[in-house]
């Protein structure tokens, strides 16, 4: 029988790992079933993922895992670059047992991506900033670093983030070398850029108009028929230009972490 913070904490790695999409719902009878206990532990479970903004709850819909607003995806990076360049940056230096252990990730990170395990990846790609915050000495701080980098896993599958693994991969490399050289300030710079980077790589809304919706329900009667019948003006094409097809997904479909 397992207890609610297994649960939860199952939970957590499955985000991280990018099996839990955005929205995706959590029955309590199922996760009774699957991890052989009572609703009441699971439900247990479910209330402290909430308390940690993991899962939230509606009387329709029941427990289902998050989908942040563009405003919350600016708030997750904007705490987590606050917090790791400020743990680098209160950092007098870094033992060899906490190096040790994050070449020893670092390893696995380079294994996962040459061998193509998504779930695996994007888990270790993660989990790399809360192991960096439990070598610095930091439990707490690595707790609720591991909350945001789940919410931030969930921002990027949510926005299509076209960040490319094996530069994340990279850029974590980059800082441990850092790191071991005892350039507290140049691996702070390497951590902020590397956040900033992530986040530029979602693919947000350019200009989402809050009224939309609206504007267009109380248009004038018949105005949008006539707007659709009138002929469209259309620019010259290029010479040898290629228009894509609106059924090919490779126009708006971009890779996940």
């Amino acid at each position: 029988m397992s207890s609610a913070a297994e649960i939860s904490e199952r939970i957590v790695e499955a985000v991280m790992a990018q099996k839990l999409a955005p929205g995706a719902r959590l029955g309590e009878q199922p996760l009774a079933m699957l991890f052989d206990c009572s609703r009441t532990v699971v439900r247990e479970a479910l209330t402290r993922l909430a308390a940690r903004g993991i899962v939230t709850v509606s009387a329709r819909r029941g427990w289902y895992v998050i989908e942040p607003s563009q405003e919350e995806a600016r708030e997750a990076f904007e705490a987590r670059r606050v917090i790791e360049t400020g743990l680098i940056r209160n950092l007098p230096g870094i033992g060899k047992p906490a190096l040790k252990r994050l070449k020893q990730h670092l390893a696995r990170e380079k294994a996962a991506l040459a061998s193509d395990d998504i779930g695996t990846r994007s888990f270790l790609l993660g989990d790399f900033h809360v192991c960096l915050a439990e070598c610095l000495g930091n439990n707490l701080l690595a707790d609720t670093l591991r909350d945001f980098t789940a919410r931030t896993t969930l921002i990027a599958m949510l926005y299509q983030s076209s960040h490319n693994a094996a530069q994340s991969c990279e850029d974590h490399v980059q800082i441990v070398a850092a790191l071991e050289r005892g350039d507290m300030a140049l691996a702070e710079q390497l951590m902020s850029a590397h956040i900033g980077t992530v986040h530029d790589a979602l693919r947000l809304p350019v200009s989402a108009d809050p009224l939309a919706h609206l504007r267009d329900a109380l248009a004038p009667v018949g105005k949008k028929a006539a707007d659709a019948a009138r002929p469209k003006r259309l620019a010259p094409a290029k010479a040898g230009a290629t228009h894509p097809s609106p059924e090919d997904p490779s126009t708006y479909l971009g890779a996940l972490l």
